[in-house]
């Protein structure tokens, strides 16, 4: 009878705890629901500058990497493919929506040793830092292999330094 209690009780427990798992991720898609629509992936893209496969971490708020973003799928880890275009940045996501960056959105792009629960070595993920509306993201990726990430950010710095600059323009 002893060990009919304590499955019930570690069974309770587990359901407890997906529950409140559940909540938190519900009230967070509740928080996060002003983010707006992604950018829609245009019909055509020039060829790609670079193309590279790997893991699609996570996209967070900027210098927050533990503040995942939860709505359209952003939150969600797993396989893609990153290509670089003159037009933007095209994370082909498995499992889930691509998320396309224009070149204009993108702010800022470096290495770094983990975000939103994702340690590697150091400087072992790519991030990009992209406005979305009034919100500034980083979105983490981490190439399958060690020499395709020093192109993949030679290739997302090459398009920062070729975009327009919204801020330059305003001051004419």
């Amino acid at each position: 009878m002893d060990k009919i209690a304590s499955l019930l009780i570690v069974v309770v427990l587990a359901a407890l705890a997906a529950g409140l798992i559940a909540k938190g991720w519900r009230s967070r898609l509740k928080r996060q629901a002003s983010l707006g629509q992604l950018p829609d992936v245009p019909e055509q893209l020039s060829p790609a500058m670079v193309v590279t496969e790997g893991q699609y971490v996570a996209t967070t708020t900027a210098g927050d990497w533990l503040d995942r973003i939860a709505v359209h799928g952003l939150g969600f880890r797993g396989n893609a493919e990153v290509s670089v275009h003159p037009e933007g940045v095209l994370f082909d996501r498995a499992g889930t929506g691509p998320l396309f960056v224009p070149a204009a959105a993108v702010s800022d792009c470096h290495s770094a040793n983990g975000m939103a629960g994702k340690f590697v070595e150091k400087d072992g993920l790519v991030v990009l830092s992209w406005m979305l509306g009034e919100h500034e993201l980083d979105t983490g990726f981490r190439t399958r292999h060690a020499s395709d990430k020093q192109p993949l950010l030679e290739a997302l710095q090459d398009l920062i330094s070729a975009a327009p600059q919204a801020d330059a323009d305003s001051g004419k």
